[in-house]
């Protein structure tokens, strides 16, 4: 079974980023892009900026209603589509109505696992149908983990109830990575938690919407940022050139996605809505909406004149766009 329900380290830490322009871009929801044909290239001059920093702004989270349209996608037919993916929420349901909502489609979930896997009832049982809301399941898995024989996890589980109870914007944020990961992640057929392979130091500061797909190997160091609705795959890195102290790791803008095996190293910004290619090394700013690729990265259409994306790179997880314009690489 590919669900993993329960389990990430970032949940517990209330998500405070607004270093950037545009605090307002809070999450992922739906995008109508094929994950295997890139789309059409438009030159600078045909890209409305101000479409563009408008979308970022009023992006939305939330839209139960509306999933992925990939032609072929498991995962429905409701979506949009338009130049810039721009997205008004036409949504009458309150924030704390949605995070109950997806509490609910969790456990009806759940028992169809366990219609179809009986084994794991007990499991099932014990992690999802067994609790009333996300915050008690959320709290039962924080204890499990984190508990040994000097801190039990009863104690635990009242600590974690009693901060995801009084703190509501948590558990916001913990809806809007569980639906980061359904939307954008083809391998996840469910919603749920999970746990991450990775090295992080809790100084770093996280955003929302944030997918960290497959989510081993990643390296993110004390005084990093990430902003919201973030795709960074596995084996990334963000650390330092080892020889700065204080302030020295990557700040990671808003709606960036970061390729497999990719090094941003020192205190360099990684701007809005920025890609960078699988295998990369960055060591300078990378501007908003610009794709970066190589060791060192190099901005595809040069520096003087990049090429810029009109489309949320995180969001449509399109990996090779613009191959053609800079690479002869053949078979």
């Amino acid at each position: 079974m590919s669900r993993n329900f329960l389990g990430s380290p970032f949940v517990h830490q209330k998500p405070i980023f607004k270093p950037f322009k545009n605090p307002e871009f809070t999450m992922s929801a739906c995008v109508h892009s094929s994950r295997t044909e890139a789309p059409p290239q438009k030159s600078n001059q045909e890209i409305d900026d101000h479409l563009f920093d408008s979308y970022v702004k009023y992006y939305r989270p939330n839209f139960p209603d509306l999933v992925p349209r990939v032609p072929g996608s498991r995962k429905g037919s409701k979506g949009f589509h338009t130049q810039t993916q721009t997205l008004v929420d036409e949504s009458s349901e309150s924030p704390d109505e949605k995070v109950d909502d997806l509490w609910l489609q969790m456990k009806d979930e759940a028992r169809l696992d366990v219609e179809q896997e009986p084994i794991l009832s007990n499991y099932y049982f014990s992690s999802i149908l067994s609790h009333d809301s996300m915050e008690s399941a959320l709290a039962n898995y924080l204890s499990m983990k984190l508990s040994n024989s000097s801190l039990p996890s009863g104690t635990l589980y009242d600590l974690f109830l009693g901060v995801l109870m009084e703190d509501q914007e948590i558990m916001r944020a913990v809806t809007d990575d569980l639906r980061a990961v359904k939307e954008r992640d083809p391998a996840c057929i469910s919603y749920g938690f999970r746990s991450p392979c990775s090295g992080y130091s809790p100084g770093a500061k996280i955003g929302r919407g944030i997918l960290f797909d497959h989510a081993t190997g990643l390296v993110v160091g004390e005084t990093a940022v990430i902003g919201n609705n973030v795709s960074i795959l596995h084996n990334v890195t963000l650390g330092g050139t080892g020889k700065v102290s204080g302030d020295r790791h990557p700040k990671i803008g808003n709606g960036v996605l970061i390729g497999a095996g990719t090094c941003v190293l020192g205190n360099v910004r990684i701007e809005d809505g920025a890609k960078i290619g699988a295998g990369s090394v960055v060591l300078k700013q990378i501007p908003a909406r610009t794709t970066a690729v190589g060791n060192p990265a190099r901005l595809i259409g040069g520096k003087e004149n990049p090429v810029k994306l009109d489309k949320i790179p995180s969001l449509t997880m399109d990996h090779t766009s613009h191959i053609s314009e800079w690479s002869d690489y053949v078979i």
